[in-house]
């Protein structure tokens, strides 16, 4: 099965990009889903975090404050470092899996993995996945959306995109490359053409 790395920056459209695939009943992996699930009560990368960062980074409930987490590792390179070596081993473990019983169930021609740090975490990932598929918009856009979406302060916004790799980056490391720019053609109409091209490569494979 054909295995493409769907990411992008912050609020480049992401999730709504595989939605799109989503409806043409090809297979999400969403790496981001996945940690939330690892930091569910009574799951073992919670305790971990718990250990290293105290229970301060918990709400009321007892869940993990994503808000207080996310602005302790983007103060503290260490913290983000501690943080991505108790989640991305267990993530890229739990991807595997889903990707080996996908191949066993052969439902798919291809399937689209969600990888948001593509190009900032270590090689692993990308040894998950064949080709990159990078959705790409202006750091305006980027700025305009994720303010209208997340209860998110301006300052850690930019450190957010700072953090990441440049715009130019992902172009020139992206296989293909879906615009969602305000005048690029729609969305789903782009997301359909490289669904025909996943299934022409994936047919060629075999």
């Amino acid at each position: 099965m054909l295995r493409i790395g769907l990411t992008g920056g912050i609020g480049c459209g992401k999730t709504t990009v595989a939605a799109y695939f989503a409806e043409l009943a090809i297979p999400i992996i969403d790496a981001d889903i996945i940690a939330r699930e690892l930091v569910e009560p009574n799951q073992p990368a919670l305790q971990e975090i718990i250990n290293r960062f105290g229970d301060t980074c918990l709400s009321s409930n007892g869940q993990i404050d994503r808000a207080k987490l996310r602005q302790l590792i983007f103060a503290d390179s260490t913290a983000k470092e501690c943080l991505e070596a108790i989640l991305h081993p267990k993530i890229y473990q739990a991807i595997h899996a889903k990707i080996e019983q996908l191949n066993a169930d052969n439902v798919s021609d291809y399937c689209i993995i969600c990888l948001p740090l593509l190009f900032e975490t270590n090689t692993l990932a990308r040894s998950l996945i064949d080709r990159v598929l990078v959705v790409d918009c202006s750091v305006d856009e980027q700025i305009s959306r994720v303010k209208k979406r997340d209860n998110i302060t301006e300052d850690t916004l930019y450190t957010i995109i700072a953090s990441q790799v440049s715009r130019d980056f992902r172009r020139h490391a992206a296989d293909d490359l879906i615009d969602n720019t305000q005048a690029s053609s729609p969305l789903k109409l782009q997301v359909q053409r490289l669904h025909t091209l996943y299934i022409s490569l994936s047919t060629a494979r075999i």
